[in-house]
C-alpha cells in the first residue's frame, strides 16, 4: 500500500470531483468540441503548491484530485504488484556512511552524462498514457525540462514544440523498436531526429507484451480513454462505454503480429545513425555485456516502473552488477521507485551516472502542469544537495561505493512507501 493509501489528504473534494464527473460524463460522448473543458472541469481541487513539501505529498494530493481509474492506471504494477513493492523496500536495505568534518560549505550536483554537462543527475523518464492526467501532459513535461535544463526521455507527439528554440537541449526521444520490421521506415526515423537536434535514442526493451495490470482489469479500464483526456462516466458516476470500447481483460494468450526486435536489430539501429543510443529496460550483468558488445551509449537499469515483469526486485537491487558489466564502458543510469534526494544518493554512490523519475513528475504534472513537474524536479534535487552535504559529499564525483552498505537481511513490517 503507498503513502498516499494510507493517508487522507486534508483539502481531498471527493463530493464537488463526483458531481463534476457526473454532470460532465455525458458531454464526453455527446460533444467532442467540449472534451477539453470537460476533462479540466471534472476533476478535484488542486492545493497551493506551496503546502507540497516532497513527492509524497504530491502523490497524496494527485490521488485527491484524479478520478480513481486514473489513479490506479498511474499508480500500479504488474500482477500481484511484488515488484512494485520491492522497488520501494530495497532503499531500506541501503545504509548511508556519512563523513563528517568535510569542508561543504560549497554543494554542486552538477554532472556529465554522455558527454552532456547537466545541472542535475535526476532526469525525466518517459512514460505513456500521460492524457490520462492532463491534457496536452507531454508538452508539458517537456516546457518543464526546457527550463530546468535537466535530461528528458519524451514519448514524442510534440514535434513542433521540439523543433522551436523553446525546445529542451538535451532530449530524447523513446521508441519501443517498431520501426525495426521496416529498414527504410527506421532510417526515416533516425534522419528526422537528427535534423531535429535530438540528443540520442531511447530503446525501450522490455514492453514486448503487455502485462497484467491488474487493478485496470478489475476496473474494466480502456486504454483509448487516455486519448480523450478524461475518464467518462454519467450522470449516477457510472463508466460509459461506447462501441469499439475493449475494457483491459485476462486470458488472452500473448501474440505479436510481427517478430520481436533482438541484439541483431540493436546492432543494425547502431550502424544507421552517430545519435547516441541507450537501452532502457536492462536488469542484468549478461544484458549489460551484450549492450557494451553492440555499441550503444548507455543503459537504463529498469523495471518499467514495476508494470511490466512482476518478481524482479527493484532496478537498485540490479544495479550493483550491472555497474560491474560495464566496466566504465558504457553510461549506467537507473529508475524504479526513488521518491527522496536519499534514493538519488545511494544510487550514484552504487555507481549510477543518472536516475530517472516518473511518477513523481506526473504527480506534478497533473496538479499544475509544467509548474507542478518542475517543483517536483526542483525538490529532489534539492533534497539530494541537502542529503550530499550531511554526509560529507560535495560533488557527484565524490559519491562512490564507500559511502554506502548494504544490510545483508530484509525488513519486516507494512509494505514501504511506493
Amino acid at each position: 500500500m503507498s503513502d498516499a493509501d494510507r493517508i487522507p489528504a486534508p483539502w481531498a473534494t471527493p463530493t464537488s470531483r463526483r458531481a463534476a464527473l457526473r454532470g460532465l460524463g455525458g458531454l464526453l460522448l455527446s460533444s467532442p468540441l467540449l472534451l477539453e473543458e470537460a476533462a479540466q472541469a471534472a476533476v478535484g481541487e488542486a492545493p497551493p503548491i506551496e503546502e507540497l513539501f516532497n513527492t509524497l505529498d504530491f502523490a497524496k494530493a494527485a490521488k485527491a484530485f484524479l478520478d480513481p481509474v486514473a489513479w490506479d492506471y498511474m499508480a500500479e504494477g504488474a500482477s500481484e504488484e511484488v515488484a512494485l513493492d520491492d522497488a520501494r523496500r530495497a532503499f531500506r536495505r541501503i545504509i548511508l556512511r556519512p563523513r563528517f568534518l568535510t569542508d561543504v560549505q560549497k554543494i554542486s550536483v552538477q554532472t556529465k552524462i554522455m558527454g552532456q554537462q547537466l545541472p542535475t543527475p535526476i532526469f525525466i523518464d518517459p512514460s505513456g498514457g500521460k492524457n490520462c492526467f492532463r491534457l496536452g501532459g507531454e508538452l508539458e513535461v517537456a516546457k518543464a525540462a526546457s527550463k530546468l535544463g535537466c535530461m528528458y526521455i519524451t514519448n514524442g507527439g510534440i514535434d513542433d514544440y521540439l523543433e522551436s528554440q523553446d525546445a529542451p537541449k538535451n532530449w530524447w526521444q523513446l521508441t519501443t523498436g517498431s520501426h525495426l520490421r521496416n529498414e527504410n521506415v527506421w532510417l526515416d526515423f533516425v534522419e528526422k531526429l537528427e535534423d531535429m537536434g535530438c540528443s540520442g535514442i531511447c530503446f525501450t526493451v522490455d514492453i514486448m507484451h503487455v502485462s497484467q495490470r491488474e487493478r485496470s482489469i478489475h476496473n474494466r479500464f480502456v486504454r483509448n480513454w487516455c486519448n480523450q483526456g478524461a475518464i467518462p462516466r454519467d450522470a449516477q458516476g457510472n463508466l460509459i462505454y461506447k462501441e469499439g470500447d475493449v475494457p483491459w481483460t485476462t486470458g488472452g494468450y500473448p501474440s505479436r503480429p510481427f517478430p520481436t526486435p533482438t541484439w541483431e536489430d540493436v546492432k543494425k539501429l547502431r550502424e544507421l545513425t552517430d545519435l547516441p543510443i541507450i537501452l532502457k529496460g536492462i536488469l542484468t550483468a549478461e544484458d549489460t555485456e551484450k549492450a557494451v558488445e553492440v555499441g550503444v551509449e548507455g543503459v537504463v537499469v529498469s523495471s518499467h516502473g514495476s508494470r511490466q515483469l512482476d518478481h524482479v526486485g527493484g532496478p537498485i537491487e540490479a544495479l550493483p552488477e550491472c555497474v560491474a558489466a560495464a566496466a566504465g564502458k558504457l553510461s549506467v543510469l537507473v529508475d524504479g521507485g526513488f521518491r527522496r534526494g536519499s534514493d538519488v544518493l545511494k544510487a550514484l554512490a552504487l555507481g549510477a551516472d543518472g536516475v530517472g523519475v516518473a511518477r513523481p513528475y506526473l504527480w506534478g504534472m497533473t496538479l499544475y502542469g509544467a509548474r507542478g513537474v518542475e517543483r517536483v524536479m526542483e525538490l529532489l534535487t534539492t533534497e539530494l544537495a541537502l542529503d550530499m552535504g550531511m554526509a560529507g559529499v560535495r560533488t557527484i564525483t565524490e559519491a562512490d561505493r564507500s559511502l554506502v552498505r548494504i544490510r545483508d537481511y530484509d525488513l519486516s513490517g507494512p509494505g514501504a512507501f511506493r
